[in-house]
């Protein structure tokens, strides 16, 4: 189980587990979400938000993993930029670390 902070300050996080990360690898959610500049903004957030929920109209939300990471993180309600940013990272470094 991992931790990621969600605000700035530090007084929000959300817990990530191992299965969150496989189903965002499973479904490449995070492939071609960022732009070029390399921010994430309360846009990016949304365009994740709006890609995710095509996948479940596709799948008929029949998808128990990507729902549970829908209601655990994505729309969890502290989830806010900063936070997809730190899922980002983290992300990142679990999937080199599975790669070794």
């Amino acid at each position: 189980m991992y931790k990621i902070q969600t605000n700035q300050s530090g007084t929000r996080s959300i817990e990530i587990s191992e299965e969150h990360l496989m189903t965002i690898d499973k479904y490449l959610l995070f492939r071609d979400l960022i732009d070029s500049n390399g921010f994430i903004d309360e846009l990016v957030l949304e365009k994740l938000k709006l890609n995710i929920r095509s996948l479940l109209e596709s799948e008929n939300g029949n998808d128990k993993e990507l729902l549970n990471l829908c209601f655990d993180v994505i729309y969890h309600q502290n989830m806010k930029a900063f936070g997809l940013q730190q899922l980002v990272i983290l992300y990142i470094n679990w999937k080199e670390l599975c790669q070794d």
